[in-house]
């Protein structure tokens, strides 16, 4: 019996925050280092342009993506996650990096239900759709978004997510807590039902 709908973003939750850093360094001729990425729209912190990340983008977005780490312990835990839960990935990436992104979850063994690229940050409705019961993202104004419409969110530490939290919202900073904090409200869940019968 699968117990729990996990909506889980991708890049910065599941991937390595900072892999893009050094191609930003290149491409901008600049020496970022992860403590200096205070914002996740990185032309913020680039002081430059959208367009001009963008172009970016449109440039090494698929060999990014392609090459991006995988987080410390997010493989062991999703593949234990994945065998008596659903495992839904909810991306803003573009549909045309489907391809890219199947994959890299396929390279590094990582198993899913469903995968949404939806090509915008706008992920309630997704998480509506998919019944969500839990959401593990690493964007703050997404986890402020979705725990405003009633969801359960767990936030990865980053440089680029550290405002204060609203009610809805949990905190982790690793693979490890996320795994003990959904057994645990795995756990509680089971205690309600055997109460209930």
């Amino acid at each position: 019996m699968n117990r729990l709908n996990l909506c889980i973003d991708i890049d910065g939750t599941v991937t390595g925050a900072y892999d893009w850093i050094p191609r930003i360094n290149n491409y901008f001729n600049v020496s970022l280092k992860p403590k200096d990425i205070k914002y996740y729209e990185i032309h913020r912190v680039l002081g430059v342009d959208s367009k001009e990340y963008d172009m970016f983008y449109h440039q090494y977005g698929e060999i990014i993506h392609k090459e991006a780490s995988i987080r410390t312990g997010a493989r062991k835990v999703l593949q234990k996650l994945y065998k008596h839960n659903k495992i839904h990935f909810v991306t803003a990436r573009e549909e045309k990096m489907r391809n890219v992104t199947d994959g890299w979850f396929e390279k590094n063994q990582i198993p899913y239900h469903t995968l949404s690229l939806l090509g915008s940050h706008n992920k309630v409705q997704r998480a509506k759709d998919l019944a969500c019961d839990i959401f593990i993202e690493d964007r703050y104004e997404n986890a402020i978004q979705l725990s405003n419409a009633g969801f359960e969110v767990l936030l990865i530490n980053c440089y680029y997510n550290l405002g204060s939290l609203t009610k809805g919202i949990t905190r982790v900073t690793n693979w490890s807590e996320i795994e003990d904090y959904i057994n645990k409200r795995c756990n509680k869940q089971l205690d309600s039902y055997k109460l209930a019968t």
